[in-house]
């Protein structure tokens, strides 16, 4: 056995988004085309000699075979070490889990998360560092210089890994350890919470749940921690045998995708709580008995009851979100005394944050949410912690929601979202908006004065390192606001994110329809931007 030098040549489209490089699975299946990324990738991280690596992925097609490659690849390299996750699966928390917990040098996580798998779907890779999260934009942007200017990569010509045996291999001289995909990260989950109080809760009364793992990666995490280890009956869990092709489904847990659990926590009989986690598993939806839960009012909800909780009992240090998500996370921080930050979307935003102490809880309104205990979001400890609390308050979702937004008024937000618009059409919507801020503050729009029209630049609190042309900003002196964003995570053209924001302190009118009370909103947020004239959309692909 040898390693080989391979002569190549670049691709000009493998410049990492907010989560990593996501393609097409034909895009990565030409030749040289994953081999340069990931050639790329250890050349933007430095000097590999003797490092540990951890591989895995959330088993959809596509990722049993690029993770022999990259095994082959890494031992080229002079990784001494790698983790893989048995069959090659490891959501993206245990993932980040595992990372922290064996000190690796960093991990490479196969997902393109939320987007639909199969033969012709999609697929994506990306490279996490040492404290467990997202490689940060200095790497990202090293990664896409390096892929611009790559003339060969390094890999192995041994065998296959066998990656179904649990145990210890070698791999031209570099040992590769298969291990349980779910053991660390569950035994994670039990040092953070009260599984006592929890297994209370879903084996003694009439409480009952439903948790969809949507036929992707959290089924199998999902499963031995509420079934087997926390007692909830057989069946709790639903699609929970991760399928290559996501049973042909959009693993995407909002309110349009999930529709089998949105169905069930609607009906006349629905259960108490219900969640659902999307397909590399860091992404939540949390329901009640017919209620919905934002994932913005979800991270609020989450702050202030953290004390409640084993792992978060001395309080917090602040709380992070992105930019999108609304502000109802801010008031809770508030009136804890905390700091409240604000970054733009992207969960390696929140690295620095966690790292320095400077927050312990972080929520992206994309149905992200997450805390200190690893360096990526994280759709069960979510689920986990809702019953947690649920256990601790003896109280129904709707009770503790409604007491929320009593108690610091209520956020009303929606997100409508307008799927593969053609790129140029997007850009020139965004253009279209970016040479209206200037003359925006002041202006008067159904009685609400415009204070403030930007495009958002962030500059991290802990480095310095400034991040430009975040989203476009419209905020108003009632503390209205509409965004728009161009998604980086979707794979066919351009995704316009709009985003709608509406603040309301009197409880007599908290209960409203959301998208009735944003109406106005809503219909200012289309007129600005041209939505119908620029893109000729005359409504959104999902609401949420």
């Amino acid at each position: 056995m040898a390693f080989n030098k391979v002569t190549t040549t670049p691709f000009d489209d493998q410049k990492p988004g907010t989560s990593g490089l996501r393609k097409k699975v034909t895009v990565f299946q030409q030749p040289h085309y994953l081999e340069n990324f990931v050639q790329s990738t250890f050349n933007a991280a430095g000097n590999c000699q003797g490092k540990t690596l951890v591989v895995g992925g959330d088993g959809r097609y596509y990722n049993a075979t690029a993770i022999q490659t990259i095994l082959k690849m890494a031992a080229a390299n002079g990784f001494s070490h790698v983790w893989v996750g048995q069959n090659g699966i490891l959501s993206t928390p245990a993932a980040s889990c595992v990372i922290r917990r064996y000190q690796a040098f960093g991990g490479i996580i196969l997902s393109a998360s939320h987007n639909p798998a199969g033969v012709d779907g999609d697929f994506g890779i990306k490279f996490n560092i040492s404290n467990g999260g997202p490689a940060p934009e200095s790497i990202t942007n090293a990664i896409f210089t390096n892929s611009q200017q790559i003339e060969q990569y390094q890999i192995s010509d041994a065998s296959d890994i066998d990656l179904g045996q649990l145990g210890t291999q070698q791999l031209d001289g570099m040992s590769v350890q298969v291990i349980d995909s779910v053991a660390d990260y569950a035994e994670l989950m039990q040092s953070l919470f009260d599984f006592t109080a929890i297994r209370d809760l879903l084996t003694q009364g009439t409480f009952r749940m439903r948790f969809d793992a949507m036929h992707a990666v959290t089924g199998p995490y999902a499963t031995e921690i509420l079934e087997n280890q926390l007692g909830a009956p057989k069946g709790t869990v639903i699609n929970g045998v991760p399928l290559p092709d996501f049973g042909q489904g959009h693993p995407d847990p909002n309110l349009t995708y999930a529709e089998e659990l949105v169905a069930e926590m609607f009906s006349a009989n629905a259960p108490d709580f219900g969640a659902a986690s999307d397909g590399d598993g860091d992404r939540n939806m949390i329901l009640g008995d017919n209620i919905f839960v934002t994932p913005s009012d979800s991270l609020a909800i989450l702050a202030a009851n953290a004390t409640l909780v084993p792992a978060y009992k001395n309080g917090l240090s602040g709380i992070a979100r992105s930019m999108p998500t609304s502000q109802a996370a801010d008031r809770v921080a508030e009136k804890l005394g905390i700091e409240a930050h604000e970054t733009p979307t992207g969960w390696k935003f929140f690295g620095n944050l966690l790292d320095a102490d400077r927050a312990t809880l972080c929520g992206e309104e994309s149905f992200g949410t997450g805390s200190n205990h690893i360096r990526e979001k994280d759709g069960l400890w979510a689920v986990l912690f809702w019953l947690n609390v649920l256990a601790v308050e003896k109280r129904s979702v709707e009770d503790i929601v409604h007491q929320h937004w009593q108690e610091f008024g209520r956020n009303y937000y929606t997100r409508h979202d307008y799927e593969a618009v053609p790129s140029e059409q997007a850009q020139s919507l965004m253009q279209h908006l970016q040479n209206q801020l200037a003359d925006l503050p002041g202006k008067q729009f159904n009685g609400n004065t415009v204070s403030y029209a930007d495009n958002f630049s962030y500059t991290d609190p802990v480095d310095q390192s400034v991040s430009e042309n975040q989203g476009i900003r419209i905020g108003f002196e009632s503390g209205d606001r509409i965004i728009y964003r161009l998604s980086g995570t979707g794979t066919e053209g351009a995704t316009l994110r709009v985003y709608i924001e509406s603040y309301e302190a009197d409880q007599n009118k908290q209960h409203q329809d959301t998208q009735l009370a944003l109406a106005a909103l809503i219909e200012l947020a289309g007129s600005l931007a041209m939505i119908t004239d620029l893109i000729g959309r005359t409504a959104p692909t999902v609401i949420t």
